[in-house]
């Protein structure tokens, strides 16, 4: 007995997927965001955090590329480096600190794909960048707020 499948093409597969919204729908725009650049004073930006009560924001250099993100817990790092490390209290800079290996998502990136690199990190927050530029930044709670908008037949 012969027996061929009959395969189906990538294009094929991928149609039969189920879609997700993109994550776009769900982001603060850059518009909107808070952002800070490299040589701004630590201090100031610590002060702008806790006055604005967010825990984290971009950085961008000039041209308005991601470069880092500074959150609360690397502004902690300066009580460390005075009280342990006894480093001199100059005039640190956002670059002194912030985080530079930054997660980030593509604007064609869907919502199960940010939750899911939710889940597998740590972060809080991840900027949306295209070619490297900032357009937005999509966090837990963004993604939350998304999941109440998935059909549950799609959860198969």
């Amino acid at each position: 007995m012969n027996f061929k499948p009959n395969l189906m093409s990538k294009e094929e597969i991928n149609a039969s997927l189920p879609k997700y919204e993109s994550i776009v729908k769900y982001m603060v725009k850059r518009k909107d965001l808070i952002t800070f650049s490299p040589n701004d004073d630590i201090n100031k930006i610590i002060d702008i955090i806790i006055d604005k009560k967010i825990s984290g924001a971009p950085v961008l250099d000039e041209g308005g590329k991601l470069v880092g993100i500074i959150s609360e817990k690397d502004c902690l790092r300066i009580i460390v480096d005075q009280a342990y490390h006894n480093l001199p209290y100059n005039s640190p800079k956002v670059s002194d600190y912030m985080t530079k290996n930054v997660k980030t998502l593509s604007p064609d990136s869907d919502v199960v794909e940010a939750a899911t690199l939710f889940l597998d990190s740590p972060v809080r927050r991840m900027p949306v960048v295209d070619n490297g530029t900032l357009i937005g930044q999509i966090s837990r709670r963004d993604i939350l707020r998304a999941a109440k908008n998935i059909n549950p037949a799609q959860w198969h």
